[in-house]
């Protein structure tokens, strides 16, 4: 039998390498994630999501009233029954933190994405960077805390001590619906809010300015500086959403705030009973605060650098290759292995389905090239 030369290799059908991976969306631009956005779709949102508030507002008052009479709770000079500084200040923690659910309803729908998108660029709540956050905003809030009791103010309190009962009952309350309060608060503002206005602008100073306006005016119109205090508060908070991926920073800061203050509070007679905000602070606490609100950015900032959050939506799957219809093997010679996949050059024998080796017969139909001498024959 004569030796054939060896057929080379058979080319790949697949390309050598798949199509990049679609990039990933920054915390502002998650609606865009999803493929169903919508442009009126944030609008409806915010629509249904207020007019839901105000709702579960009045049915509040309706049922707190109700239960104040029924106790013999006296009344308050805007018509409400006053419960005590303690459970005044319960039922506006409760009155905030409805408004968690009603973000969470409102990304379902219209927004038409998972819940989880507006906690973070993950879909979740990130516990162990909510954990690092909470110890970087100890220091400068503690330190911001004992410099309030230094520095001039006209709150009017009492400085005596409450007593360790009613103060621990206290924070016991404030323990509890704090921190559903302040993360109400950032689910609205923060959450929401930016991620709405970030469907439709790519820059991040675009997205958090609009909320960090509404949330200093929905703390009242105290003084400018307190303004001020708030509005450089909710930029600091917003951009850091966005830089770390999700909402943790911001929580951090607002929970472990909320709680210092009003524990302070809590702690001499009647001072639950003030009704003043951060909006009503004078220029040193308000310039405090800042300082503050910059010395946890700046921690946040270097703890991202150390533990990487991630920043980013998970990118999209690359897409698979198609893959190339294989041609259609042609027969094999009789003591030779066809190679799967192969077809043999023009100029060879087999490509006309014909033996040159003798002996063997040729592959019937099958035309033999013009110039061959005809079927092979038995010697």
């Amino acid at each position: 039998m004569t030796n054939m030369p060896p057929y080379p290799a058979a080319p790949s059908p697949f390309p050598t390498a798949p199509p990049p991976a679609l990039a990933g969306h920054p915390y502002h631009r998650l609606d865009r994630a999803t493929g169903h956005h919508r442009w009126w779709r944030p609008l409806v949102g915010t629509v249904l999501m207020s007019f839901a508030y105000v709702v579960l507002l009045l049915v509040m008052l309706a049922v707190t009233y109700g239960l104040g009479t029924a106790l013999g709770a006296p009344e308050l000079p805007d018509g409400g029954v006053d419960l005590g500084p303690l459970g005044n200040t319960a039922m506006d923690l409760v009155s905030l933190a409805t408004a968690l659910p009603l973000v969470l309803l409102a990304t379902l729908w219209p927004a038409r994405r998972a819940a989880g998108t507006v906690t973070s660029v993950t879909g979740r709540l990130r516990i162990g960077w909510l954990g690092w956050c909470l110890l970087a905003a100890l220091p400068p809030l503690v330190l911001l805390t004992v410099t309030a009791f230094f520095l001039p103010g006209d709150s009017g309190g009492s400085d005596t001590w409450v007593g360790w009962s009613p103060f621990l009952t206290a924070l016991a309350v404030l323990a509890v619906l704090v921190p559903l309060q302040a993360a109400a608060e950032e689910y609205v503002f923060r959450g929401w809010l930016t991620q709405a206005v970030g469907a439709f602008v790519r820059s991040p100073w675009f997205a958090v300015l609009p909320q960090a306006v509404l949330f200093a005016a929905a703390h009242g119109w105290g003084t400018r500086w307190g303004f001020l205090g708030l509005l450089v508060n909710g930029l600091v908070a917003g951009l850091l959403t966005i830089r770390t991926g999700g909402l943790e920073a911001a929580i951090a800061l607002h929970v472990l705030n909320n709680l210092l203050a009003f524990g302070a509070s809590a702690a001499v007679v009647d001072g639950l009973a003030s009704d003043e905000t951060a909006a009503d602070a004078p220029w040193p606490l308000a310039l405090a605060a800042v300082v503050t609100d910059l010395l946890y950015a700046a921690l946040v900032l270097w703890l991202a650098r150390r533990h990487k959050p991630q920043r980013l939506s998970s990118t999209s799957p690359a897409p698979q290759p198609t893959p190339v219809p294989q041609p259609t093997p042609y027969p094999a010679i009789p003591g030779y292995s066809a190679v799967p996949g192969y077809s043999p050059p023009p100029d060879h024998p087999a490509a006309y389905g014909h033996s040159a080796i003798p002996g063997h017969p040729a592959i019937p139909g099958h035309p033999a090239p013009p110039d061959h001498p005809g079927p092979a024959r038995t010697a």
